[in-house]
């Protein structure tokens, strides 16, 4: 019970760590001179770095807030997991940390669908989904995963 009471706290921190960096980093789509993500278009013209702030319109606020959802969600998620392990009684299920993560895991998906359908108004041809982009869609299942299993676990001894 053990091995797996520590499996899947690292598969939620993993996911955790996913959703953070996906946020954070510069790199939902990159091209050759320039990227973009959640907060800045970045872009390299005459040998000089220049960024500007995303703010072109209701879409790209709705990802940023989807994504900070589900950081948050999934960071109360882990934090009432170790609440239940210590207060749950013998048999109980970890359905409230599940439903949380499961949650987060939805808000990670819609963000990342919105992307992926109103980003090239506002992406040029030549830039592609950069690494950050694929980060997210790689914490969602991973996000849903350790949700799933929090609502089957049980409490033992």
């Amino acid at each position: 019970m053990l091995l797996l009471l520590l499996g899947i706290v690292i598969l939620h921190i993993a996911s955790l760590v996913l959703l953070f960096v996906s946020t954070i980093v510069n790199a939902w789509t990159t091209g050759s001179t320039s990227s973009s993500d959640l907060w800045n278009n970045c872009s390299t013209t005459n040998g000089g770095y220049h960024c500007e702030p995303a703010n072109t319109g209701v879409w790209i606020q709705a990802v940023q807030a989807l994504m900070i959802l589900s950081i948050i969600f999934s960071f109360i998620s882990l934090f009432l997991f170790f609440c239940q392990l210590f207060t749950l009684q013998k048999g109980g299920r970890f359905f409230l940390t599940g439903v949380f993560q499961i949650l987060a895991s939805l808000f990670v998906m819609s963000g990342a669908v919105i992307y992926t359908v109103m980003s090239p108004k506002w992406v040029p041809d030549s830039e592609a989904f950069g690494w950050a982009y694929i980060m997210a869609w790689v914490a969602f299942p991973l996000a849903l995963i350790s949700g799933l299993i929090y609502v089957i676990l049980r409490k033992r001894e």
